[in-house]
């Protein structure tokens, strides 16, 4: 609900930035601006994708990602690109201000962060809390069911009730009808 209030907002100030600026400066120049942005943000997007998903991919097989300097500054290479392609001022002035070292090394630091956390809540749910450390979410446990149906066939292992037994051939004691060839004179 957050998410969606704040998304609202940034578009109703977006718009509102495009309509004061189209009244000092031409609307044709904001137009531009919007086309001229939206094509630097491409090639920033495009650039910082060959390096990063390698990266992804190896962060999907082994759960984390290498935090070399070239990767954390194609990251925010690739949200500035995100941030130019969409149309409006201000996420072009965020954009900007993301290029800029210092706030490039605190996006990262937060994105790294939220991954992070992201990871961690996905694993202690898989887990369901099991010696993970995480929260054991309401007391359900995916794999409890599992659990019960593998010591319930554990414990039947090692019952006495268990019978045991030999397979003999059982020849069937069948009646047979015989046909009498009965022959018309």
């Amino acid at each position: 609900m957050n998410v969606v209030l704040m998304v609202v907002i940034g578009a109703i100030l977006e718009i509102a930035v495009w309509i004061g600026v189209a009244q000092f400066i031409s609307g044709w120049y904001v137009f531009f601006w919007f086309i001229l942005a939206a094509v630097i943000g491409f090639k920033l997007l495009r650039s910082s994708t060959a390096t990063i998903m390698p990266q992804l991919q190896q962060m999907q097989m082994t759960g984390q990602l290498s935090a070399d300097k070239t990767v954390t500054q194609k990251i925010a290479l690739a949200i500035a690109g995100i941030l130019l392609i969409i149309p409006g001022l201000i996420s072009d002035v965020i954009a900007v201000l993301i290029l800029l070292p210092p706030v490039q090394k605190m996006v990262v630091a937060a994105l790294m962060s939220a991954l992070a956390k992201r990871q961690q809540a996905m694993m202690g749910k898989m887990m369901g809390g099991m010696g993970m450390g995480g929260a054991n979410f309401g007391g359900q446990n995916p794999f409890e069911d599992l659990m019960r149906q593998m010591q319930g066939q554990q414990t039947s292992a090692n019952d006495s009730d268990i019978i045991e037994g030999e397979a003999r051939e059982v020849k069937p004691n069948h009646k047979k009808i015989e046909l009498k060839d009965v022959k018309k004179n």
